[in-house]
């Protein structure tokens, strides 16, 4: 007989219309200040708050309920000293050899390069890993949707992280099984994303940039003549 879960009464907190207007409002105002920051101190944050943000990412929903996803905080000095060695190497290929010229010239304004000394500055660095596949007692255990599963997560936890009055930046080098070595992590697991967290320096900068519109990025389907 296959084993199902207890299922319980879901604890819904029902609002009035107003509230959830404002309720979605508010977040929609809190998340257009959200920004990607290069340039961070290496003010203290404490580990609480690291786990609080990890815990929320990791309430993210995930294939079968999965869950393929490990969250490593890392704030020990002399790691962060060899991840950002290992970073710059790949970088410096990627933007010298490995971008297309296309590629460099749309980061271009950006004023992004290979330097990547933010790595140590900040005080904490999470690194995602994707878990291809679940080892119980040796065995290959399949996981499912696991890219989407640990992309909802890596959303909410850029989500908590500003929530928290934090900065972050989405780093992604290219190739990156240098962070499953240094980080000695199980073969089943493997690098999907690096997010420095912490304080913006004084005085940090952000291209300034302007999103999308609702037209662009909304196909409404309401059956209501426009």
């Amino acid at each position: 007989m296959e084993k199902t879960y207890p299922f319980i009464t879901y604890e819904f907190e029902e609002m009035s219309a107003d509230d959830t207007a404002r309720h979605a409002a508010d977040y929609l105002k809190m998340m257009h200040k959200r920004r990607s920051i290069r340039h961070f101190t290496d003010r203290e944050v404490p580990k609480g708050v690291i786990e609080d943000i990890i815990m929320t990412a990791s309430t993210a929903p995930s294939g079968a309920h999965k869950q393929p996803w490990v969250f490593c905080a890392v704030s020990d000095k002399e790691i962060k000293r060899q991840m950002r060695q290992a970073a710059e190497r790949e970088e410096y290929e990627s933007y010298h050899s490995r971008m297309t010229p296309e590629w460099l010239a749309d980061l271009a304004p950006l004023g992004t390069d290979w330097h990547k000394e933010f790595i140590e500055t900040v005080p904490w660095v999470i690194v995602v890993f994707k878990k291809a596949y679940d080892l119980v007692d040796g065995k290959k255990r399949k996981n499912y949707y696991v890219n989407e599963s640990v992309g909802l997560a890596t959303g909410f936890l850029i989500a908590a992280i500003h929530n928290a009055g934090l900065v972050t930046l989405t780093h992604t080098p290219s190739p990156m099984n240098f962070l499953q070595k240094i980080l000695n992590r199980p073969e089943n697991e493997r690098p999907y994303l690096l997010l420095p967290v912490g304080y913006p320096a004084e005085g940090a900068s952000v291209p300034d940039l302007h999103r999308k519109p609702p037209e662009d990025v909304i196909a409404y389907y309401t059956g209501e003549k426009e």
